[in-house]
C-alpha cells in the first residue's frame, strides 16, 4: 500500500517561479537568461533549465555581466528572493541599459516578510529571525532590516545566546523563514512574548508549509517506510525529513527516482511519500511508480533472503571488469607512489602517482585518506595478475571537458595552474584538462622568464576549444576587475583554509555595535569581538576600549566555515588585571591608591586599573571611625599597605592604619582621658541652675485642671 501526502510537490511560489522561467525559455525573446542563484533548490529542475540555456550566476558576477551585456539579457530573481543590494543594482542597470530586463520571481510569502521588516524596523529596533542564517531567503530578509538583527535556529539558541545580548527595554520584532518548523516556532514565540511584553511577532511561516509539515507527521505515524523527496540543500525538504524521521524509523531522503532503487519494502509494509516545495510532480510520480513495482515484487517473491544475499555475494566475486570501464571503489592503502582500491571484484585497483593528478609534487596523503570513495577509468585489466590499472586523471579530464566547453560559451573564468613551458607559450591545467596558453596571453612580459610562472595558480579564460581534437587554448590576461575579484576570492579561500582556534591576527576595527566590535582580519574577512571579550572590567559600550580604524591584536576563539562566522578574543591572560597585580605586588608592599567606592563597612581603592582592594573601616585610621566618609572621599589618593592577598577568592586587604606612627594612638588616648575628666566637675556647678526648672514643674498643674474643666 502506497499513500502520497496531499500537500506534496511545488508550492504556489515555486510553481510560479518555474512556470515564469519556462515561458521565458520557450518564448525566445528573453535573450541570454541568468538566474540570480538557482531558481529553486532542486538539482533536477536546475539541470533541465541549464540544458535550455539558463545559467545560474553568483552576485559577484553581476557587474561584469551587466557591463558586457550587448544583446537582450534577462536576469531572473529566484523564488527565495535576493539581497536588497543586488536587487537594487539590477534595477539601476535596467534603467541605464534598455536591453537588460529584470523578472522578479520572489515568492509572495517571502516578499511579504520583506515588507514587514522594511516597515517595522529602524535604527533602534532589534530584529529576530527564526531561520537558517546562510539560507538565501534569510540573507534577503536580513538585508532589508534596519538596526540590529540576530538569526537563531531553535529556542535553546534564542534563550542562551541571543536574548542575553538584548536589553529588556529594547524594541523587538520577530519573524520566521517561511519553511521553518512550526512546533519550534511556537516555542520561540511563547518565550519572546513572556520576556518582551511589547515585542511585535509576525507569523510568517507559509500556510502551505504548515499544512505540509502536519500532514507529513500524520502520514509518517501510519506507515512502515517513509520517503521524502527533494533537494538535499532544500530547507523545507530537510524539515520534512526530520519531522518524518521523528516518528518513523525507516525514513529516507531522496532527490530523484534513481535513489529509490536502494530502498527495500517488506511484504505487507505500508509506504508513505511526501515531497518538498521544490519537487516537480514528474519526480513524485516516478518515485511512486518505482516503489509500487518494488511493493509488487516483495509480495510475489518467495525467495529466501539468505539465498539472495549469497547469490549477490557470489555474483560480485566473479564480476568481470573490462578495459575502458568506469569504476568506483574504496581506498584501502596509500603510499608515496600509488593508491590501492577495493573494486568489489576479484582484481585490485592500482592508481599510480602520475594517474592521480596533473599537478606535480602533490602529496597523495593530502588528497585522500583510507576509506574514501574514488572513481576512475580502468585502463588495463589483468585477471592473471589480479590487478586493474586505473586513471583518475583521464576520468577527470573527460568529465570536466563539458565544464571547459560551457566556460568557453559563457566567458566564465576557471581556476587553473601553470605546469609546463613549451614552445610559443606554456601549458596550464584547468579542471584536469591541459590547455595551451600563448606567450602573449601569459602574465610574463615580452622576453621575460616563462619559468617564473610554473606552479602559479590563477583564473583563466577559455579563448578557443577544438572539440574534435580535444584541444583548448586559454588566456591568463584577464580584465583588472576580474583579476581583482579572483584575487580576493583566492585570498579569502586561503584565509579559511589556514584559520584555526587560537591563531592571532592584527586587524582593523571596521565598525562598532552595542554588542561588540567587528574587526577585519584580512582577505575581506571580518570577525566579531563580543563586548565581554574586550575588557576584563564591565564596559557600557565597545567604544570605551576600541575605536573605528584602530589596529588591534586579536585571536580566534571559535569559527564556523559554513556560516563564515568568526568569534574573536581581545583580552588575554597577560592583560588580566589580577595577573598584572600579582606579578607586581605582594603582602607588605606600600602603594599609592585611588578611592573608587565607599560603603558603610569601608572604602574600595583602585591599585591598578581593574584591580581594587578593601580598606576596612577599622583600617582607615588609628582611632575609632564613625563612617568612612569622615576619613576619605571619592577620588582621594592615599598611601596604603597590602596586609593580605587571598589568591583563591582574588581579594585584597589594605590598611592606612598600618602606616600611622605607633606613638600617635598613645598621645590621643591621653588627650581623650583629659577631655573626659573636665566635664566631670561641671555638673556640681550647674546644679543651682537646674533648680528653677524643678520649681517651674508645678506651674503646669493648673493647665491640667483647666483642661479637665
Amino acid at each position: 500500500m502506497t499513500e502520497i501526502a496531499e500537500y506534496s510537490g511545488f508550492c504556489p511560489g515555486v510553481s510560479r517561479a518555474v512556470s515564469t522561467l519556462k515561458k521565458l525559455t520557450e518564448s525566445g525573446e528573453a535573450g541570454k537568461i541568468y538566474t540570480l542563484g538557482d531558481i529553486i533548490h532542486n538539482p533536477t529542475v536546475v539541470s533541465e533549465f541549464e540544458a535550455a540555456g539558463v545559467r545560474s550566476v553568483k552576485p559577484e558576477e553581476l557587474e561584469e555581466l551587466c557591463d558586457n551585456a550587448v544583446v537582450t539579457t534577462t536576469f531572473v530573481i529566484r523564488a527565495h528572493g535576493s539581497e536588497k543590494e543586488y536587487s537594487d543594482y539590477l534595477s539601476d542597470k535596467a534603467k541605464e541599459k534598455p536591453n537588460i530586463n529584470i523578472i522578479d520571481c520572489t515568492c509572495p510569502f517571502v516578499a511579504k516578510i520583506h515588507g514587514i521588516v522594511r516597515e517595522n524596523t529602524n535604527d533602534d529596533t532589534t530584529t529576530l529571525i527564526f531561520g537558517d542564517d546562510g539560507h538565501p531567503e534569510v540573507r534577503g530578509i536580513k538585508s532589508r532590516v534596519k538596526g540590529k538583527v540576530y538569526c537563531f535556529s531553535d529556542k535553546n539558541q534564542l534563550e542562551n545566546e541571543i536574548c542575553p545580548r538584548i536589553l529588556p527595554d529594547e524594541s523587538v520584532i520577530m519573524v520566521s523563514q517561511t519553511t521553518q518548523n512550526l512546533t519550534e516556532w511556537k516555542k520561540c514565540q511563547n518565550f519572546i512574548e513572556n520576556l518582551y511584553t511589547n515585542a511585535k511577532i509576525f507569523d510568517t511561516i507559509c500556510s502551505v508549509t504548515e499544512k505540509r509539515q502536519k500532514q507529513t507527521l500524520d502520514l509518517a505515524k501510519r506507515v512502515d517506510v517513509m520517503i521524502v523527496i527533494g533537494g538535499k540543500n532544500s530547507s523545507n525538504t530537510n524539515k520534512l525529513y526530520s519531522t518524518a524521521a521523528s516518528v518513523c524509523e525507516k525514513t529516507y531522503l531522496v532527490e530523484n527516482a534513481d535513489e529509490c532503487k536502494r530502498i527495500k519494502i517488506g511484504k505487507n509494509q505500508k509506504l508513505g511519500i511526501t515531497a518538498g516545495a521544490s519537487t516537480p510532480d514528474s519526480i513524485i510520480e516516478e518515485v511512486k511508480t518505482i516503489m509500487s513495482e518494488e511493493l509488487k515484487e516483495s509480495v510475489s517473491s518467495g525467495q529466501n533472503e539468505a539465498e539472495e544475499s549469497f547469490e549477490k555475494l557470489l555474483d560480485e566475486t566473479f564480476k568481470t571488469l573490462n578495459t575502458g570501464d568506469v569504476v568506483t571503489g574504496t581506498i584501502t592503502q596509500i603510499s608515496g607512489t600509488e593508491i590501492k582500491v577495493d573494486l568489489g571484484t576479484k582484481v585490485t585497483g592500482i592508481l599510480s602517482y602520475d594517474d592521480v593528478s596533473d599537478e606535480p609534487g602533490v602529496n597523495l596523503n593530502d588528497l585522500f585518506k583510507v576509506g574514501d570513495q574514488i572513481t576512475a577509468y580502468a585502463v588495463r585489466v589483468s585477471d592473471v595478475d589480479g590487478v586493474a590499472t586505473l586513471s583518475k586523471r583521464k576520468y577527470d579530464a573527460k568529465n570536466n571537458w563539458q565544464q571547459i566547453v560551457d566556460a568557453y560559451n559563457s566567458g566564465e573564468y576557471l581556476d587553473g595552474k601553470f605546469v609546463e613551458v613549451v614552445r610559443g607559450g606554456a601549458i596550464c591545467t584547468i579542471k584536469g584538462v591541459r590547455a595551451f596558453v600563448p606567450a602573449s596571453h601569459t602574465t610574463v612580459e615580452e622576453d621575460g622568464d616563462m619559468n617564473s610562472i610554473i606552479g602559479k595558480k590563477m583564473p583563466f579564460k577559455i579563448i578557443d576549444v577544438d572539440s574534435s581534437r580535444r584541444r583548448v587554448k586559454a588566456s591568463a590576461r584577464i580584465p583588472a576587475r576580474a583579476a581583482e575579484r579572483a584575487e580576493r576570492k583566492a585570498a579569502e579561500a586561503k584565509f579559511w583554509e589556514e584559520i584555526e582556534e587560537g591563531k592571532e591576527y592584527e586587524g582593523i576595527v571596521r565598525s562598532i555595535q552595542s554588542y561588540g566590535a567587528f574587526v577585519e582580519l584580512g582577505a575581506g574577512v571580518d570577525g566579531m569581538v563580543h563586548t565581554t571579550e574586550l575588557s576584563w572590567k564591565h564596559i557600557g559600550n565597545p567604544s570605551e576600549v576600541v575605536s573605528v580604524g584602530e589596529k588591534i591584536k586579536v585571536f580566534v576563539k571559535s569559527f564556523d566555515k559554513e556560516k563564515k562566522r568568526i568569534s574573536l578574543g581581545y583580552k588575554t591572560e597577560e592583560t588580566n588585571p589580577w595577573t598584572l597585580f600579582t606579578n607586581a605586588y605582594q603582602t607588605g608592599d606600600v602603594v599609592n591608591v585611588k578611592i573608587v567606592n565607599i560603603k558603610p563597612f569601608g572604602a574600595f581603592a583602585e591599585i591598578i586599573p581593574g584591580t581594587d582592594g578593601l580598606i576596612h573601616i577599622s583600617q582607615l585610621s588609628n582611632k575609632r571611625v564613625g563612617k568612612p566618609e569622615d576619613v576619605v572621599k571619592l577620588g582621594d589618593t592615599v598611601d596604603v599597605k597590602i596586609t593580605d592577598i587571598d589568591y583563591d577568592k582574588k581579594k585584597i586587604s589594605l590598611s592606612i592604619r598600618a602606616l600611622l606612627p605607633e606613638e600617635e594612638p598613645a598621645e590621643e588616648a591621653e588627650e581623650e582621658a583629659a577631655s573626659e575628666e573636665a566635664p566631670a566637675e561641671e555638673p556640681a556647678e550647674e546644679v543651682p541652675a537646674e533648680e528653677p526648672a524643678a520649681e517651674e514643674a508645678p506651674a503646669e498643674e493648673p493647665a491640667k485642671e483647666e483642661a479637665a474643666e
